[in-house]
């Protein structure tokens, strides 16, 4: 079995056999990259804090105690739940590995997050106005994954996961692999096809040949989850630079999905056409983009022809 020790990983030693074991466990049902790193994590900063107990001895009140002490280190709900959630596939790892009987986990409520917030996003002219301050050395294979996002609602693990035999550039369309390991085929519009097939003639060279991915780092690997982030967290920046600070919106790389979604029901996409660009597996997931803006509301309203009834007193 393939070790995943790391440099100050001593806390853990008494349990490395488990953590190995939980992430082959992770990789044999197909987990991402991306989730095995965030559960190894999370299940880490649990073991360190059992002190060394035995894991057979481990009760539902040390898994409480570690989601409580993630609140009072500033969790919020979504990072919380994902910290049960780790937890919980960790215990259910090792018992389906026969290694343990019993899940403490189980029967943990998750936190309650907030429902159907209209999520942030642009509209046509700010992503117009946000494509304009994509630049740098890489600019072409920048703007083609922010195309990706905005134009074709791409999740930022999906964009990291493509490869180049995934486009079809004769049929002009995708074949994106998503959440759930569901694949969905996309047509890509004309204007977005162009820049992709400009950034595949001009990508990287990859550090091996069997690199198949889209989009290449500068040292010739698969760009990782992160260092798109981080490119959407930088051109975000340029792309508000000259607002103050208090004017700012917290916008990410998501966003430009929210954004996506939000101009397809505009322009009449039916909810269900949506669901399936989206890669939703429920439609009730969908139906938060069913927001409208402040002035739209404001357009509404001022059709209402309002009727007062005269009132008592005035000009007697």
């Amino acid at each position: 079995m393939a070790t995943i020790r790391i440099p100050g990983d001593e806390a853990c030693e008494n349990y490395i056999e488990y953590l190995e074991a939980f992430l082959m466990w992770m990789q044999d049902a197909g987990y991402t990259d991306y989730t095995q790193k965030n559960y190894l994590s999370d299940v880490r900063q649990f073991l360190i804090g059992l002190s060394g107990r035995e894991l057979e001895s481990v009760k539902k009140i040390h898994v409480m105690s570690f989601l409580s002490s993630a609140r009072r280190e500033g969790s919020g709900d979504a990072t919380r739940n994902r910290k049960h959630a780790a937890v919980h596939c960790f215990f259910k790892a090792l018992i389906e590995l026969e290694l343990l009987e019993q899940n403490p986990a189980v029967g943990i409520k998750k936190a309650k997050t907030e429902k159907n917030r209209a999520p942030v996003y642009m509209d046509e002219r700010e992503i117009g106005e946000f494509l304009k301050s994509v630049d740098g050395k890489y600019r072409g294979r920048n703007l083609a994954i922010f195309l990706l996002m905005a134009y074709m609602g791409l999740r930022v693990g999906e964009v990291h996961a493509l490869n180049v035999s995934h486009y079809n550039a004769e049929r002009r369309s995708l074949q994106v692999f998503g959440k759930g390991r569901k694949w969905r085929t996309l047509p890509v519009p004309e204007a977005v096809a162009g820049v992709l097939e400009e950034a595949i003639a001009q990508r990287l060279t990859p550090w091996t040949e069997r690199e198949e991915a889209l989009f290449v780092s500068q040292k010739g690997r698969r760009m990782s989850i992160r260092a798109i982030q981080q490119l959407a967290a930088d051109t975000f920046d340029r792309f508000q630079q000259d607002l103050e600070p208090h004017q700012r919106i917290p916008y990410s790389s998501h966003k430009l999905r929210h954004s996506f979604a939000t101009m397809l029901l505009r322009r009449g996409a039916d909810l269900r056409t949506v669901q399936e660009m989206l890669g939703h597996s429920s439609i009730q997931t969908t139906t938060v983009y069913t927001h409208v803006s402040n002035r739209e509301k404001e357009e509404a309203m001022s059709r209402l022809d309002v009727k007062l009834p005269p009132i008592a007193g005035k000009d007697s």
